[in-house]
């Protein structure tokens, strides 16, 4: 499972509107697994239609253009950053470097149809 950036409380939030709605009881830790499977599916649906890690990028002026106000004034992403944190966000999804989620990763989630798609 993912270390995420959600407090726990947003989860069990999610978890009680999910139970909610579906009538079906879920965890936290099962709101959680749904979203990895949702983004691991996403992410396999892209590759296939034939997206690619250089696909995973901002608008040009987002790289170039510094912010004019605010706490980030003068900043900017450069392409070596974005490049860096799609390698670490790769790495901690347990993707492989050029972004494609691995076929264990995507087994251990139960989606081995998609894994068999995508690894064939």
């Amino acid at each position: 499972m993912l270390d995420i950036a959600f407090p726990h409380f947003a989860i069990q939030n999610t978890a009680d509107l999910m139970t909610s709605l579906t009538g079906l009881r879920f965890t936290p830790a099962e709101v959680e697994a749904v979203g990895e499977r949702v983004n691991n599916l996403a992410r396999v649906f892209n590759l296939l239609a034939g997206f690619t890690r250089d696909d995973d990028t901002f608008p040009e002026r987002i790289l170039t253009e510094p912010l004019k106000g605010g706490n980030s004034k003068g900043h900017y992403i450069s392409r070596e950053d974005l490049n860096k944190m799609l390698s670490e966000y790769y790495q901690v999804r347990n993707w492989t470097p050029e972004g494609v989620p691995t076929e264990k990763k995507l087994k251990s989630l139960g989606l081995d149809k998609a894994a068999e798609l995508l690894w064939k």
